[in-house]
């Protein structure tokens, strides 16, 4: 019998544990191999003033703090395509030809054949990456997303070789997502505060609204409730980007009120937008 196994491709060292970290850590615990695709060192990722000078360089930093969270997780093996941060939509640093959003939009292929290539060689069954919106607008995310998509379909196709490897058919695509009630509390709380819903995070560069109006359905619920203490230990790593700080809410309450991690699952399509499956490898051939 083959193994299970899942591939995630996200763009920055944190995405992993910051937005799918509880999941990860209990596929991991079943027995599953987990690969972890980073497009980009996080290179242009604001860190406080502190930790600067301790590294030789802002990648060293963030690849160091992947590296800690990695070993928390437990991932088979992490990817990492090397590929400059692009930072926010707009910005100087999105215009770098060695950023990921400048290779996107100017030789796409470049990073479809590199996930062709890593789908191909992994072999995963289950593919997970952004939603469309790049969970927040983040260029560096919009363009893992539509690179790894896109290689979804092209990894099954013969005629369709960049390499040497075989074709391989993953056979299922995921889309991480926020439920809207949990954005929409989010957004109520932030406003109860005096916060700015459209001006959140240390750089206030992102937008909850636009995140809540980009909102994709769910159809996949993955119950974590065990894995909320991992989770937390693998985001810690993160202390540069504010990692280690979700003590705020009490343990017991997050392990009731958010001990799950929903999906929009893209392929197969869903014959209607409801909640309808509880495991990944749910009508999976292994």
């Amino acid at each position: 019998m083959d193994k299970k196994r899942i591939l995630v491709a996200f763009a920055h060292p944190d995405d992993e544990s910051f937005g799918l970290g509880g999941l990860i850590a209990k596929y991991v615990a079943d027995g599953v191999d987990v690969y972890y695709v980073c497009s980009t060192n996080g290179d242009v990722g604001t860190i406080p003033e502190h930790m600067q000078g301790q590294y030789n360089s802002i990648a060293e930093l963030r690849l160091s703090e992947l590296a800690c969270a990695s070993a928390k997780l437990g991932f088979t093996e992490v990817v990492k395509l090397g590929y400059k941060d692009s930072g926010m939509m707009g910005s100087d640093t999105s215009q770098d030809p060695s950023c990921s959003w400048y290779i996107w939009n100017n030789t796409p292929n470049i990073m479809i054949d590199r996930m062709v290539h890593e789908i191909r060689r992994i072999r995963p069954q289950v593919v997970i990456t952004f939603n469309k919106y790049g969970a927040y607008g983040h260029p560096d995310h919009i363009a893992i997303q539509r690179a790894t998509t896109q290689a979804f379909k092209l990894a099954s196709d013969p005629n369709y070789m960049p390499d040497d490897l075989p074709p391989y058919t993953p056979q299922k695509l995921y889309y991480t997502n926020i439920p809207k009630r949990s954005l929409q509390l989010g957004i109520w709380l932030l406003r109860l505060r005096g916060q700015d819903p459209r001006r959140v995070g240390v750089n206030k560069d992102i937008d909850v609204l636009a995140i809540l109006e980009n909102c994709e359905p769910n159809h996949t619920k993955i119950n974590i409730r065990d894995y909320l203490k991992i989770w937390d230990e693998a985001s810690a790593c993160h202390v540069s980007q504010g990692g280690g700080r979700r003590g705020i809410v009490p343990f017991w309450l997050r392990k009731l009120l958010g001990g799950h991690q929903s999906l929009t699952r893209v392929y197969p399509q869903p014959t209607r937008d409801i909640i309808d499956e509880y495991d990944l490898f749910e009508h999976v051939t292994i």
